[in-house]
């Protein structure tokens, strides 16, 4: 019998293996775990910080001064077997652009890939986010329909919200239908 001291990628265990053996590398560096997000990380020095995320397999990082983002990478690179990958301008979705003024984020490509799922790509942009004459009922006359489908928009809208509050209501007045769905429902979640 051989006894493993390490977890093996691929295994139910290596996720958490691999996250608990950087939590440990992390904090010996310095860093501090976030209060609300536990897979958020930073470390302060000399009033400047680097903030680290780490999502799965993948990290995040920015920081307010170059030098300790370079440490940083570095550090990383010696630790781990890793590799950079460069600036940050698309993940999860998010399209992330690094400007001199400022970082801007959004979704557009994920709108249209969501556009192009339902086969809306044709459809005409409104104003607002939904009639104001609208009214939803779960004892809606009209007739049924896929609930999969809806259940599918449903959660891409949910995903979106993260950079477009504006439709936050809307969507979740539409979500709080999920049995018994009728053609009206549909309609107004398109």
């Amino acid at each position: 019998m051989c006894k493993l001291k390490k977890a093996l990628y691929g295994l139910k265990k290596a996720p958490q293996a691999w996250y608990s053996r950087l939590d440990v590398y992390l904090h010996k560096q310095g860093f501090k775990k976030g209060m609300v997000d536990s897979n958020l990380y930073i470390k302060s020095e000399n009033n400047h910080q680097v903030i680290i995320v780490v999502y799965v397999d993948d990290i995040i990082f920015g920081g307010s001064k170059d030098e300790m983002c370079k440490d940083f990478a570095n550090q990383m690179q010696i630790e781990f077997d890793m590799s950079m990958i460069g600036e940050l301008s698309y993940f999860l979705s998010l399209q992330v652009n690094q400007l001199k003024n400022g970082i801007f984020i959004s979704q557009i490509k994920y709108v249209k890939e969501i556009l192009k799922t339902f086969t809306m790509e044709d459809c005409k942009p409104v104003s607002t986010p939904m009639k104001t004459s609208c009214k939803l009922t779960k004892d809606d006359m009209s007739p049924s329909v896929d609930q999969t489908m809806y259940m599918s928009m449903i959660g891409s809208l949910l995903y979106l919200i993260a950079t477009k509050p504006d439709i936050l209501q809307v969507v979740c007045m539409v979500a709080w239908f999920q049995a018994s769905l009728k053609e009206t429902h549909v309609t107004a979640v398109k």
